[in-house]
């Protein structure tokens, strides 16, 4: 069978793509519930529309030369990608979009390679997410530990807020230094110059949208719109934009800052390359959306005590990030905080985060030519509270309380985030963790001598009572029998002042073993045999067995020597010694 033809696609996709739209065609949706989730959609979409507003302009550079104006990049991003998520993803309320995690990741990708090395390399990873999807990749996110996620969330948050401080300040003072650790003294630096009236303007929305869920009208508008909207009236009314130097969207990126059309089709220039260029960048836009869509949509799980379908899921992502670009968009995930949103105002199927894409279109095509209006200052105060609440700030009061090698893979992965990237955070992050995880079980795994006080499991395993002869030494190993716990093995039988007639070793405790404890057992056996002794081995599992008859390990052993408990063993060391203490028939005369 040809792989790549689009059969064998289509065999590989069977069974692994169901997405939970179709639910809506198999009786399950009501009338009821088509209801809720229409009106959580049209809460959701107004939730959505600042935020896809403001990543949209954080995302691009200023001055980048692009088909399309920024701002309305990131919230035609949110109507393809969101409609696409809800009608093909996994989980049923699942909410799709742009995210402030993409930020610091997209100005990299852009300042290096240019709009159309964004797009190009979006399509790539959504390429990649669609393969994850097809080989089953999506249960294997889950394996990524806690302190690394954690760290590079909060690094990314970060990030974002220093990214947003000069238009938080209003600072316009040349060009913005990219590096973190070159932009926090350029800000040191130019703090002096800030706009009073923007400062003041931008720290009012996040003390409105921080304030605004306690007086309980949350639920029914967002604090972000009302503070978007009240201080684009503000700077209107008032003509600050003029007065005060006040930077809005129209001033920042033209009259037209979002179109009242829909966005034009644009294909990026595609050359092998090119291709191998954007490798990297593609797969860091890959590894991050899947790991935000899939967590969010565990989140979405606990909250509606549902099972998501993790690999429809990558699929769906990667289906969404191959069409958006092709309408200058973004690369998209899944967005905790919208998709929490859509759990609390009543949704529970795809419909809700497709009437949500569809609100977004409604209100872009009546309402876009006043976002001109809307003040940059704004913009920032939105993004640093949605960097704030994505944080997990919490993290760093339970340090102390950690174990210290997941507080240094923490604080490893956030600081490398913010002064690096997230590619070099998680490559360097699932490193240490690989690595500390390995050195846990190493410290696990036991490898001890047995007397005859031993007491274990069963009766035939049990030594306490049972007399081990002269000259047969026993030991146990106790947990998984692994590389990093190997040398254990071979420094118990070097302490060993002289050497036995017959080591039994118990293994009734090791559940797994791997090639290097194997090839350590091979060097205890060779020395113990090289000095006329035998080994006998007890209580083997069956992954231990079957690695060592793949081996041939079993014949260098001898298959006598491979008992079934360790009574067994005991009867096979005393057959042993009885046959070497036996002396040979005298010969004929």
């Amino acid at each position: 069978m040809n792989i790549h033809s689009p059969k064998t696609v289509l065999f590989v996709l069977r069974g692994r793509f169901r997405p939970r739209s179709l639910d809506l065609f198999n009786g399950q949706l009501t009338r009821r519930q088509a209801v809720a989730d229409g009106l959580s959609g049209l809460t959701v979409g107004l939730i959505a529309l600042p935020l896809a507003l403001a990543f949209g302009v954080a995302s691009i550079p200023a001055g980048t030369t692009m088909p399309f104006p920024a701002p309305a990049v990131g919230l035609f991003t949110a109507i393809i990608a969101g409609f696409l998520i809800s009608a093909l993803g996994g989980s049923r309320v699942q909410i799709g979009g742009p995210t402030a995690a993409f930020i610091p990741i997209l100005l990299m990708i852009v300042g290096k390679y240019g709009y159309d090395g964004l797009l190009l390399s979006t399509i790539m990873a959504g390429v990649i997410l669609i393969v994850m999807g097809a080989v089953r990749m999506g249960t294997l996110i889950k394996f990524i530990p806690y302190p690394v996620t954690s760290g590079f969330t909060t690094g990314i948050a970060v990030s974002v807020m220093a990214s947003q401080a000069p238009a938080f300040f209003g600072i316009n003072q040349g060009t913005v230094p990219g590096e973190f650790l070159e932009k926090i003294p350029w800000l040191l630096k130019n703090l002096p110059h800030l706009n009073p009236v923007t400062f003041a303007l931008a720290a009012g929305c996040v003390l409105f949208i921080h304030f605004w869920p306690r007086l309980g009208y949350h639920r029914r508008v967002p604090g972000s719109i009302i503070a978007m909207v009240a201080a684009t009236v503000l700077v209107t009314l008032w003509g600050l934009d003029a007065s005060a130097h006040v930077a809005t969207v129209g001033s920042a990126f033209g009259p037209e800052a979002i179109p009242r059309g829909l966005p034009p089709f644009h294909w990026p220039v595609f050359t092998l390359g090119r291709v191998r260029e954007l490798i990297a960048p593609a797969t860091t836009i890959a590894i991050l959306c899947s790991i935000e869509s899939l967590l969010s949509a565990v989140v979405a799980d606990g909250l509606i005590n549902d099972r998501h379908d993790a690999n429809t899921e990558l699929i769906a992502q990667g289906v969404a990030n191959i069409v958006c670009p092709l309408f200058c968009g973004l690369p998209a995930t899944g967005a905790i905080a919208r998709t929490s949103a859509n759990v609390k105002t009543g949704g529970r199927s795809p419909l809700a985060g497709m009437v949500h894409a569809v609100t977004l279109l409604l209100i872009v095509l009546v309402f876009s030519r006043y976002a001109q209006f809307v003040p940059m200052a704004a913009i920032a105060g939105v993004l640093i509270i949605v960097a704030f609440r994505m944080g997990e700030w919490h993290e760093f009061t339970r340090l102390r309380k950690m174990p210290r090698s997941d507080a240094a893979v923490l604080l490893t992965t956030f600081g490398l985030t913010v002064i690096f990237d997230l590619v070099v955070a998680v490559e360097i992050g699932m490193v240490l963790a690989a690595i500390l995880f390995i050195r846990r079980v190493a410290e696990t795994t036991e490898i001890s001598q047995v007397t005859h006080d031993d007491e274990l499991e069963t009766p035939e395993q049990l030594a306490r009572g049972k007399k081990i002869p002269e000259g047969v030494l026993v030991y146990r190993i106790f947990g998984p029998f692994f590389f990093g716990a190997a040398e254990k093995m071979e420094d118990a039988i070097l302490r060993i002042e002289r050497l036995p007639r017959v080591l039994i070793l118990r293994m009734q405790l090791v559940p797994a073993m791997d090639a290097t404890a194997l090839n350590a057992l091979e060097s205890v056996v060779e020395r113990i045999q090289k000095a006329g002794g035998h080994v006998v081995i007890s209580g083997l599992h069956h992954q231990p067995l079957d690695m060592m008859r793949k081996a041939g390990f079993v014949e260098q052993l001898g298959r006598k020597n491979i008992r079934a408990h360790f009574d067994k063993a005991l009867e096979r060391a005393v057959e042993i010694m009885r046959e070497e203490d036996t002396p040979p028939p005298s010969a004929a005369p």
